[in-house]
């Protein structure tokens, strides 16, 4: 079933938001995660981009870590399923409470993702009462540049670009696949198998059209190339020995 975001129609909130880390005793309302392969796909969309030596020690790529602020005297922490952001200070250790506050720690995350869940829509929400939806707290409070929603599921991937004070999706280009130009990168949709598990997943893709590769990939690709190399030598030397040359000798 295709998923629908919930109309929004009501004005702009007004909210007074500061950055200040959580409290100590401080409780995420985020639930665990809805199952398996989000985890998964998740570490596919890190995997490449680190294989390729995008990401480089100011940048911070995180999996459900918590993303804080403070929102009329009361903390709210939301933990994206993936988020990337491109400028950041070191972060420092608070005991077991894994978040990041935008402004005090580094820079508003320059791209955030969800995966849709089977039970809820909360990616969708525009919830004002303490704590806020997903949707608002991304478009409102944080005022996240690119909001993406993707349906595993389905394959059903959703590019909202912020416009003004507003989020509006984006068409795909004409290889189904989106411009991040934050990132100076292509997303798009891939289906095939990994880890065992043949499902539609997010990829990245260079500004030249290349599939930034996962390990696997490249192992095979190596592979592929010394096989390659292999039989050119084979062929090589049958041609050599021919002409009554023993390739052997040349190389001594």
């Amino acid at each position: 079933m295709t998923a629908t975001r919930e109309t929004q129609v009501k004005p702009i909130a007004t909210f007074t938001v500061t950055w200040n880390p959580p409290p100590d005793d401080f409780q995420p309302n985020e639930e665990p995660v809805d199952n398996i392969d989000q985890p998964l796909l998740a570490g596919a969309l890190s995997e490449s981009l680190e294989l390729a030596s995008y990401i480089q020690p100011q940048m911070l790529v995180a999996t459900n870590f918590g993303i804080c602020a403070t929102v009329n005297k009361q903390c709210v922490i939301k933990a994206p399923d993936w988020f990337f952001v491109n400028g950041v200070r070191e972060l420092a250790p608070r005991g077991n409470l894994k978040s990041y506050t935008p402004h005090l720690e580094g820079e508003i995350p320059t791209l955030v993702m969800e995966f849709l869940s089977e039970k809820e829509r909360d990616e969708y929400s525009v919830k004002r009462t303490h704590p806020p939806g997903k949707w608002l707290f991304y478009e409102q409070i944080l005022k996240v540049a690119t909001y993406i929603i993707f349906e595993p599921k389905g394959g059903l991937l959703q590019v909202y670009r912020l416009r003004g004070e507003r989020y509006e999706r984006e068409t795909l280009d004409a290889q189904g696949r989106h411009w991040i130009e934050e990132m100076g990168l292509y997303l798009g949709t891939w289906r095939g198998e990994k880890e065992g598990r043949n499902n539609h997943w997010l990829r990245w893709w260079d500004e030249q059209g290349n599939l930034l590769l996962w390990g696997v990939e490249l192992l095979q690709q190596e592979r592929q190339r010394a096989e390659t190399e292999r039989q050119r030598a084979e062929k090589l030397a049958a041609y050599l020995r021919q002409q009554g040359i023993d390739p052997d000798e040349l190389l001594s």
